[in-house]
């Protein structure tokens, strides 16, 4: 039976929004916590993108859940070699608890630096070097590394924690889901696809950690949430690889025309129905997860925890 976490949303809200989240969160019942990396936010209505490693380091402190990012770009805008020093001293400092999400990125966020951005077979294969150089690093060896799109020399960790730290892979297609079964520990997906998952598991996963996710917004009117996740999350319904190539928050901006409410009404869990909102989340243990995310686009967070803590997860199979 899976686990039941939540997902704190950096393109949204600040560091001391999200520390207060993660406590609510953890009173609730929820069993483990995302949290996005950005550089970005989606666009200038979400408003916000604060420095993830700062705030996994105030969520150690304030909360006894596991911590993963979801996820992480570790190819073009941070070399891999300084995300492992921030993985590996995240899980000192949560006695353990924290597991590295990687992806393969967008340009949102990793362009920033003015390098080209690369297509998206040359940043699968930037992501299994990254992986492979971060894995040494965290064992506290010295590395000395050349490889094809990485240089690393002489680099050791020494704040490192007693067990290796899990790197799961995200992927979205058939491509991205063979390199988490063949290199990663375990796989992150967003959609509720039980043929990804066998794809997954038959491909070489076996029975490691498959972890999904979901966006909803509570309210008591549901249409004004349906307003909600318009304004804000409207790029979650945006079409095709545009969410990976296109550089600014001004240029989702533009698209919005694109996504009418009617699609938010048809792909979002909108308003207070219980049924609804557990039938999102058990489709992904339908699915063959073993941990489910769920991500409040609304206002009112502390509603929204009471919600799930009364109603929705006490009827969710753990």
């Amino acid at each position: 039976m899976p686990e039941y976490g939540y997902h704190l949303s950096c393109e949204q809200y600040g560091p001391a929004e999200l520390v207060e989240q993660a406590r609510m969160a953890e009173q609730a019942g929820f069993q483990a916590l995302w949290i996005s990396d950005h550089y970005h936010p989606w666009n200038d209505a979400q408003g916000q993108s604060p420095f993830v490693w700062s705030v996994i380091g105030a969520l150690s402190e304030a909360v006894s859940l596991p911590v993963e990012t979801a996820v992480t770009c570790p190819t073009v805008r941070i070399h891999p070699a300084v995300v492992a020093q921030a993985a590996a001293t995240s899980a000192v400092m949560t006695g353990g608890r924290f597991r590295l999400g990687v992806g393969t990125g967008e340009a949102l966020n990793e362009h920033v630096l003015g390098d080209r951005w690369p297509p998206a077979g040359v940043r699968l294969e930037m992501l299994e070097e990254a992986v492979q150089v971060m894995r040494r690093l965290l064992t506290g060896e010295e590395v000395t590394h050349h490889g094809t799109h990485y240089t690393v020399e002489n680099a050791r960790l020494y704040t490192v924690p007693d067990e290796p730290v899990p790197i799961d892979i995200s992927g979205f297609g058939p491509k991205a889901t063979a390199l988490a079964a063949r290199v990663g520990d375990g796989y992150i997906t967003m959609t509720p696809e039980e043929e990804m998952v066998t794809q997954y598991r038959k491909g070489g996963g076996g029975a490691k950690l498959v972890s999904g996710g979901t966006k909803v917004c509570f309210g008591h009117d549901r249409e004004e949430c349906v307003r909600t996740v318009h304004e804000l999350w409207y790029n979650e319904q945006l079409p095709g690889e545009m969410g990976q190539i296109l550089p600014t928050p001004r240029h989702f901006e533009q698209l919005k025309p694109l996504v009418t409410k009617d699609m938010v009404r048809d792909g979002v869990v909108c308003g207070d129905d219980v049924d609804q909102h557990v039938s999102a989340l058990r489709a992904f243990a339908d699915a063959g997860f073993d941990r489910v995310y769920v991500n409040q686009i609304g206002p009112d967070q502390r509603g929204f925890f009471d919600f799930y803590r009364t109603k929705v997860l006490p009827q969710l199979p753990r």
